[in-house]
């Protein structure tokens, strides 16, 4: 059976389809139901079970969750609620749901889809999902298997955290043009480059869409930089693709 229930859970929406796995295709079309507000472990686990019944879902279940997950277990929940923290996702998601439950970092999620589907497909070496959106999420791959949970947005450079200077939020906070937000950009890349040798950087989040407007400004950056293929259909492919990736 290659099909499988992809979650991909956000600050503001919960958003699930049907994937085929082996093609990266959805099978049903998506389904939102917004993310509980306080978005505390016990509120969105009975959304989960509300998107499993909406599909009438019995099969595994993939959970693209925004935190760092070590084994099932939530570490970080930055944009959720701290009552998330060392809660075990997997049984959490598993009893709610009655369906084998399985998550994963949001980023890595994403990154999965892009190296399956997507511009990073056979590319050998290693090869850094970035999404630069609010924040910056990052997944790295060496030989398209996923070295899980890396944080480059919180990378110190020159006294400041990377993704205060290059997500697409500091490109608004800031009101910088695309040039000077495009040479942030540079920069964080050439740290990239610098600490890991990638064959590829894959560049997504919301503003990837807009990539001609920047990529002028990513001169000297040694890596081959692209923008991600999958868009905002990255985070449910890459969820309900987990569940293989955990035998």
């Amino acid at each position: 059976m290659t099909h499988v229930l992809g979650i991909d859970i956000g600050g503001s929406g919960m958003k699930a389809a049907v994937v085929d796995t082996a093609t990266g295709d959805f099978v049903t079309s998506k389904h939102r139901i917004k993310t509980p507000r306080p978005a505390t472990p016990e509120a969105m686990a009975d959304v989960a079970r509300q998107l499993v019944d909406h599909f009438e879902w019995t099969g595994q279940v993939g959970v693209g969750f925004p935190g760092v997950i070590q084994n099932g277990i939530v570490r970080t929940a930055a944009n959720l609620d701290k009552s998330w923290i060392d809660v075990d996702g997997d049984r959490l998601f598993t009893d709610a749901c009655g369906c084998d439950v399985v998550m994963i970092n949001d980023a890595d999620a994403a990154g999965l889809a892009e190296v399956r589907f997507g511009v990073g497909e056979d590319v050998r070496g290693v090869v850094i999902m970035l999404t630069l959106g609010t924040g910056i999420g990052s997944a790295v791959f060496v030989d398209g298997q996923l070295v899980p949970n890396t944080e480059f947005g919180h990378l110190i450079m020159d006294g400041e955290i990377a993704e205060d200077r290059a997500s697409s939020r500091a490109k608004d906070d800031r009101e910088l043009s695309w040039e000077a937000w495009g040479a942030e950009v540079r920069a964080f890349l050439m740290e990239m480059d610098k600490l890991f040798w990638p064959e590829l950087i894959m560049l997504g989040g919301g503003i990837s869409k807009q990539f001609e407007h920047f990529s002028p400004y990513l001169e000297g950056v040694r890596a081959s930089v692209k923008p991600a293929e999958q868009f905002n259909r990255a985070g449910i492919v890459g969820a309900a693709l987990c569940p293989s990736t955990h035998g």
